[in-house]
């Protein structure tokens, strides 16, 4: 075998969301979050147009983004609908992380490639940080608010017309016990075809 094959699994199964409410004050350094983004770059994409692309906050433009989000909200989501709690979260989310990455994709110049696979590449992206965080010991939440897919957000990350942004990353220590997890056996999602 090439490598560990049970510490990779073991890595696998032991990735959780970590929301930023349960992270502790312990700061993540800058040099663990290239990791996370050197780790990202290696996922599959299809011709290799590698359509990632990352806006990483820290220190004070965490508030900046978390102001920005608040008026996102504010401006997205009717009056009447809106959630004090909700609300909250958007100023204080990035405020509790150490770092919190803005994960979009780049559109194909060309298009080429069909957008759905510019997608699954940058969503294979994410997993590979999600994993890198899970060895570090750091919590990993992916967020997407509805309005992250506008205009407004896209003029905000400075993106070209054509490119998304498909989720914010929040990163940093976990303050409580790692959360154990499960998942449905492979029987309940699974056909096997032999001929």
């Amino acid at each position: 075998m090439k490598y560990n094959l049970s510490e990779i699994t073991a890595v696998i199964k032991d990735r959780r969301t970590i929301y930023p409410e349960q992270f502790s004050a312990r700061k993540v350094h800058k040099e663990q979050i290239e990791l996370l983004l050197n780790n990202a770059i290696w996922a599959p994409t299809h011709g290799m147009t590698q359509p990632w692309r990352f806006k990483v906050f820290m220190d004070d433009a965490k508030q900046r983004l978390g102001e920005f989000l608040t008026s996102m909200y504010l401006d997205f989501v009717p009056s009447e609908k809106q959630n004090e709690v909700k609300l909250a979260r958007m100023t204080s989310r990035p405020a509790m992380a150490s770092a919190v990455i803005a994960v979009c994709m780049e559109r194909q110049e060309s298009e080429i490639i069909p957008e759905i696979e510019e997608v699954e590449a940058v969503a294979c992206a994410v997993q590979n940080m999600y994993l890198t965080s899970t060895a570090y010991g750091l919590g990993c939440f992916w967020s997407t608010p509805k309005f992250i897919y506008t205009a407004k957000m896209d003029a905000f990350l400075g993106l070209k017309e054509k490119d998304k942004c498909l989720g914010l990353i929040y990163i940093g220590y976990p303050q409580a016990e790692w959360p154990k997890g499960q998942r449905k056996p492979i029987e309940y999602v699974t056909e096997w075809h032999h001929k």
